[in-house]
């Protein structure tokens, strides 16, 4: 069965680091439910199904073909194969309101929006891990004033804790994909950073701030804060400069402003 352009699939090879990837989950004693994304032929979910006495695995697919593909050799998970865009999954569903880990080797299309969906319904999800382009993992791990520190590794690290896993180069895929390739681990913060009612505010300003990147923070943020705010010699930074304390900060000040 032949990876399909459309779905961004890109099949993991590599039977160690498949195993790897399955066993980069170790917060199991937090949730009793994994829900892998794109498992596509199952290299990674014959070895999450190894872990069957630490959780219970659901997959995501939105290939049919796939489906049918699970089906037929993991009959043990057939009717826990959730067909359909997992970006239209509602997740509070999934396991009746119950946290779970979320797992995959991410399709590269759409792994920066897999991203944000977790971080939206991060009080279900205490731990993530799994394969992402390592253009995408290099901006989740990036720290301030580096070139790849940006709007998803800010409003990531301010909910979860990250760690790289491993590099994975193109030769460990079929189709070898035209990048390389990263495993990240996330581990949800006991307490987030930007407290809930605030999350919005703190999007808002994240984004505005790295959407005129070249800018200083004065012309950025005219939206969330009056003049004399930005008149501070604060605002004379641009994005890059500004560490995630900072912008916790800033979403505190915008609502008070």
């Amino acid at each position: 069965m032949r990876a399909k352009k459309s779905y961004g699939q890109h099949f993991l090879t590599n039977e160690h680091y498949a195993r790897q990837i399955a066993h980069s989950l170790q917060l199991t004693e937090a949730y009793d439910y994994v829900l892998e994304v794109g498992p596509g032929q199952g290299m990674l979910t014959k070895h999450l199904l190894e872990r069957s006495e630490d959780f219970t695995l659901t997959v995501s697919e939105a290939d049919q073909d796939m489906v049918a593909y699970l089906e037929e050799h993991y009959p043990e998970i057939s009717d826990r194969i959730v067909p359909g865009d997992f970006l239209q999954l509602d997740l509070r569903r999934c396991f009746d309101g119950q946290p779970f880990g979320l797992i995959g080797n991410y399709p590269y299309n759409i792994s920066s929006q897999i991203l944000f969906k977790m971080l939206d319904n991060y009080a279900l999800i205490p731990e993530m891990s799994g394969m992402f382009q390592k253009e995408v993992a290099d901006r989740v791990l990036a720290p301030h004033g580096s070139k790849t520190y940006g709007i998803v590794g800010v409003l990531v690290q301010i909910r979860y804790t990250c760690s790289l896993v491993l590099n994975v180069g193109r030769g460990n895929f079929n189709p070898p994909p035209r990048v390389e390739s990263a495993v990240i681990r996330l581990v949800r913060r006991e307490e987030p950073l930007v407290p809930d009612e605030r999350w919005g505010l703190a999007k808002h300003i994240v984004k505005s701030a790295f959407g005129m990147r070249r800018k200083m923070l004065r012309n950025s943020l005219k939206s969330c804060f009056p003049a004399e705010v930005l008149a501070e010699d604060f605002f004379e930074r641009r994005p890059e400069q500004v560490s995630i304390n900072d912008f916790v900060d800033l979403a505190m000040r915008a609502e008070l402003s």
